[in-house]
């Protein structure tokens, strides 16, 4: 059996492939080792990954053959060690690779094909994909100086422009009456709480829930054109490559993403919500 996760900053998505190509999915809390210790990571891969195996077979940790985890966080060999470390005491009999969650991306989204896969979710990435390997990597300066086109920008952006008085007024009020937020709650969240990308993130459905409204669509097309030309668009050949996405973002704000995409020449393919499934088919296709 093979078992295959994708980890973002909120959840990681699981599927254990079995023999005959089916699979069994599972769900934990993102793991990140940049905010989990080995301890922490542990704990949630046994009091809620394996009950969630164990339906499949009470031998589980033995039958698993092969680990592929892609995650954030998971860049640098520390980290990936960190990882491999803990799925290892689990699953001793296994073969564990531990990498990026965007390498994980491109080969949901590109297969074996080339092509340019990005991520729109929590945060934002995009990477040069030649079928095998990621050629070249977007700059990427993370939640405070980049992260354009995801739902912590988008979040942010928001909250900003509440917190100023330059939402319109009709927004305004709907906004105040659904969060109730103050300066200092804000503050708190952004500058003293760990991951405040997540907590700006959670403020993004309200620009979906209302994304009839000018101000709202502007907002996001925006957010997406400027991750386009950032990211994307410097890429050699991008107009002549298939670009793909994932990411709850990506997969929401599908109709806008391709317009502003179309806007500037790119071609975009594959949108998918998250890219465990594609993961599952890849390696159960390898």
């Amino acid at each position: 059996m093979i078992l295959v996760a994708d980890s973002g900053a909120t959840k990681t998505a699981w599927r254990l492939i079995r023999p005959n190509g089916s699979t069994l999915q599972a769900r934990t809390q993102g793991i990140n080792p940049y905010f989990a210790t080995a301890a922490q990571i542990t704990t949630e891969l046994k009091e809620v990954l394996l009950p969630q195996l164990v339906q499949e077979s009470a031998d589980i940790t033995s039958l698993v053959q092969q680990v592929f985890f892609y995650g954030t966080g998971c860049g640098t060999a520390q980290n990936q060690e960190l990882i491999k470390n803990v799925l290892q005491t689990f699953f001793s009999m296994a073969v564990v690779s531990v990498d990026t969650d965007m390498l994980g991306a491109a080969r949901a989204l590109c297969g074996k094909q080339p092509g340019i896969a990005c991520i729109l979710g929590t945060g934002s990435h995009a990477a040069l994909f030649d079928g095998a390997n990621i050629m070249q990597y977007a700059v990427n300066l993370g939640f405070w100086l980049g992260d354009e086109g995801s739902g912590g920008h988008l979040g942010k952006q928001l909250v900003t422009d509440y917190l100023n008085g330059d939402l319109p007024q009709e927004l305004h009020i709907l906004f105040a009456k659904r969060y109730s937020l103050t300066r200092d709650e804000v503050l708190e969240n952004a500058y003293q709480k760990p991951m405040p990308s997540c907590y700006m993130a959670s403020f993004s459905k309200f620009l979906f829930d209302n994304l009839s409204h000018p101000y709202a669509y502007r907002m996001v097309y925006q957010s997406f054109s400027d991750f386009l030309d950032k990211r994307v668009l410097k890429f050699p050949d991008a107009q002549q490559l298939p670009v793909h996405f994932t990411g709850s973002v990506a997969f929401y704000y599908a109709n806008v993403l391709r317009k502003a995409a179309a806007d500037k020449g790119l071609h975009v393919q594959h949108i998918l919500e998250e890219p465990v499934a594609g993961l599952a088919l890849y390696h159960g296709n390898s």
